[in-house]
């Protein structure tokens, strides 16, 4: 997945700072998910469980991390979409639905781990963020492709988003 993020980076990074903001967002998110799951560099030989701290970060950084795409960026590309033309509105239009479908693997990980007082919970670890990074992957997937969609039909990636 962060190779796919330096791909997205290299190829729209620089256009616009909110989408760098936001890709930056993504790499934030993705290093912490790496350091809980204990993924390279992260690894340990005698691997742990992570501290519960460590999980409740990573819950903050997704719940920001989706927010602002629904709330900040994904508004502003489909509007921008609609000032191009009415194609660009649709395929827009038929991503976001998409992406929506996989907050709700988001909010659960979230509502499961944010509040967490019992560190037992933890054992649940593994297999839960299995299925929330499948459901991100997802997710990136298609907010690459609302990207890609904007990018091909505007002549100033510094008017996407505004």
């Amino acid at each position: 997945m962060l190779t796919t993020l330096e791909q997205t980076q290299q190829k729209w990074g620089g256009s616009n700072k909110l989408i760098d903001q936001w890709l930056n967002n993504r790499r934030v998110l993705l290093v912490q998910y790496c350091k809980i799951a204990g993924l390279a560099p992260y690894e340990s030989p005698g691997r742990t469980l992570p501290e519960l701290e460590e999980v409740k970060t990573f819950c903050d950084l997704l719940v920001d991390y989706v927010s602002e795409g629904h709330f900040e960026i994904y508004d502003q590309v489909v509007s921008t979409c609609e000032n191009i033309s009415d194609e660009c509105k649709a395929r827009a239009h038929l991503v976001i639905p998409r992406i929506s479908k996989t907050t709700d693997a988001a909010l659960d990980f979230n509502d499961k781990y944010s509040e967490a007082k019992d560190e037992e919970l933890l054992y649940d670890l593994d297999k839960d963020l299995g299925a929330l990074m499948e459901a991100m992957e997802s997710r990136f997937e298609q907010e690459d492709t609302l990207l890609e969609i904007v990018y091909t039909n505007v002549a100033e990636p510094a008017a996407v988003v505004q």
